[in-house]
């Protein structure tokens, strides 16, 4: 018998493995993706193609998924840890996490990485805004609106603190800490994180400083 991975499509195959699937211990994990064992599920027929695999594991509609850069699933992936998160689903957001530690580790080197590129990057994500929040207004979807309050609110953020450190470069970190949200990713520079974020509102210890830098 065959069992497939519902997160990453890898196929345990029994006759191949020489264990079955149920005999493999509680805690094991898939080795693409390292989601649990209870994220498989049998493969009733055989599949003759690797298309086919593919149909069968994901939807036809959400196929393009797969289209997405590394970098691009990190981010999606990082989203939805923090999402399960926020409901107390403790081990899918782990599982997702580990999702966004491997394409974040395999996503390859980004060109011309400087920071006028990045606020050019930032500004045009910001003039996309707009349309979005017409669009999620017209579907009448709050969760879709509020995550672009958010989105908005820390991209702005962001380009407001590359613009001050274009021009006043590492002056402007001199004796302070870079604190992140990990709710929601806002940037703070102080000597401590804010009692509150300023975007999403969670307490203080929902922020990680960033250590390592130069």
């Amino acid at each position: 018998m065959k069992y497939v991975c519902q997160i990453c499509g890898y196929v345990y195959d029994e006759d191949k493995e020489g264990v079955s699937f149920v005999g493999l211990p509680d805690d094991w994990k898939c080795p693409i993706c390292k989601a649990a064992k209870s994220e498989f599920k049998e493969l009733v027929e055989e599949l003759n193609s690797a298309e086919e695999v593919e149909k069968t594991i994901i939807p036809q509609e959400n196929i393009r998924v797969l289209e997405m850069s590394a970098g691009q699933m990190a981010a999606l992936c990082t989203n939805f840890s923090r999402a399960c998160e926020k409901q107390y689903k403790e081990k899918e957001a782990e599982q997702f996490a580990e999702l966004a530690e491997y394409f974040t580790a395999v996503e390859p080197p980004v060109p011309n990485a400087n920071v006028e590129n990045v606020i050019a990057m930032l500004k045009w994500d910001l003039s996309t805004y707009p349309a979005v929040r017409a669009q999620t207004d017209a579907d009448n979807d709050r969760g879709a609106a509020r995550s672009l309050v958010w989105g908005e609110k820390v991209s702005r953020m962001l380009a407001s603190l590359l613009d001050q450190y274009q021009k006043n470069g590492e002056t402007m970190l001199a004796g302070k800490e870079i604190w992140v949200c990990t709710a929601c990713g806002f940037v703070y520079i102080g000597d401590s994180a804010p009692e509150q974020c300023p975007v999403c509102k969670v307490p203080e210890w929902r922020f990680e400083k960033i250590n390592g830098r130069a």
